[in-house]
C-alpha cells in the first residue's frame, strides 16, 4: 500500500482536489481530509438528531461545525468523520479513511495518546516519522489530503491532479518546516562550540527522530532501541544525540504553548 499526501493551504482547495481525484476514478474509500479546528462536541451537537426529530430538523449537521463536518459529508466522506486532539496542535477533523479508523477506536484521542492513534490510524505505506510535517501543516490552520494506493503506478498520476490543485508536497513542506528553524538550532549548536555545517545532517535527524510519535516524552536513553532499529550506528553520533534532545524540547515547547 503506498500513500500520497498533498498539503493544501485552505481546505477549499482541497476539497477541489478530492473532487478532482474522485472524478479520476480513486474511490472515496481511499481518501483521508485532516483539517483544523473542529472539536468532538460540535461534531456530537451537529449529528444528534434522534428517532424523535420532525422531518427538516436535522439540517444542523450542515452547519453548526462551521461548514466542516458538512464540507465533509457533501464529498462523500461524512459517514467517517471523526475529531480528536493533538499536543500542540489543536482539535483536528478526521474524514474519511483515518476519521473512520479513529471512529473504530472509539472516537476520539486526547492528550499523548494522540500521536499514537493517528499513527495507527493512518494507511499502510504512511512513514510514521512523518506524522511531524503534517501536524506542523495543521498548526498553520492548513489541511493535509491523504491517498491510500494499491497501485504505486497510479501515485504520479494523483501527486500531479493535486499539485493541479495546489497542493504543496510532503518534501516541500519538510524543507519548509526546517528553514523556518534552521537558524535558531545552527546558533543554539555553534554556541556550544560544534561545528553545524558540518554536522546538519546527524543533528537534524536526529531532530526528526525526536518527533517520532513513539519518541515523545522519552529521553534517548529509554529510546534507544527504536533508535538503532531505524538509525543504526549514526544514533550513537554525538551530533544525532544533540539533536535528539533539541527536537525534545522542541515538541514540549509546543505543548506547553498551546496549553498556555
Amino acid at each position: 500500500m503506498n500513500t500520497v499526501a498533498g498539503i493544501f493551504t485552505s481546505r477549499a482547495d482541497a476539497e477541489r482536489a478530492v473532487e478532482r481525484l474522485r472524478s479520476s476514478g480513486i474511490g472515496e474509500e481511499s481518501i483521508s481530509l485532516l483539517t483544523p479546528g473542529t472539536t468532538q462536541g460540535e461534531i456530537d451537537s451537529a449529528v444528534s438528531t434522534s428517532e424523535t426529530e420532525q422531518p427538516g430538523e436535522g439540517t444542523a449537521f450542515g452547519g453548526a461545525v462551521g461548514g466542516a463536518v458538512g464540507a465533509a459529508s457533501g464529498l462523500g466522506l461524512g459517514a467517517a468523520v471523526a475529531s480528536f486532539f493533538i499536543p500542540g496542535v489543536g482539535p483536528i477533523l478526521a474524514a474519511g479513511l483515518v476519521g473512520a479508523a479513529l471512529l473504530g477506536a472509539g472516537g476520539v484521542a486526547t492528550g499523548m495518546a494522540a500521536g499514537g492513534a493517528l499513527e495507527d490510524s493512518l494507511a499502510k505505506g504512511l512513514p510514521h516519522d512523518e506524522l511531524f510535517v503534517y501536524e506542523d501543516a495543521l498548526r498553520q490552520g492548513r489541511s493535509v489530503l491523504l491517498v491510500s494506493l494499491e497501485d504505486e503506478a497510479y501515485a504520479e498520476d494523483v501527486r500531479g491532479l493535486m499539485a493541479a490543485a495546489g497542493a504543496e508536497s510532503l518534501d516541500a513542506a519538510r524543507e519548509s518546516w526546517w528553514v523556518g528553524l534552521r537558524d535558531a538550532e545552527e546558533e543554539e549548536y555553534t554556541g556550544q562550540g560544534s561545528d553545524f555545517k558540518s554536522d546538519e545532517p546527524h543533528y537534524r535527524r536526529g531532530f526528526e527522530a525526536a518527533l517520532h510519535p513513539r519518541a515523545r516524552g522519552r529521553s534517548y536513553d529509554e529510546d534507544a532501541e527504536r533508535l538503532r532499529e531505524c538509525f543504526g550506528d549514526e544514533c550513537s553520533v554525538g551530533a544525532f544525540k544533540s539533536g535528539y534532545e533539541r527536537g525534545q524540547r522542541y515538541h514540549q515547547t509546543l505543548a506547553e504553548k498551546y496549553k498556555a
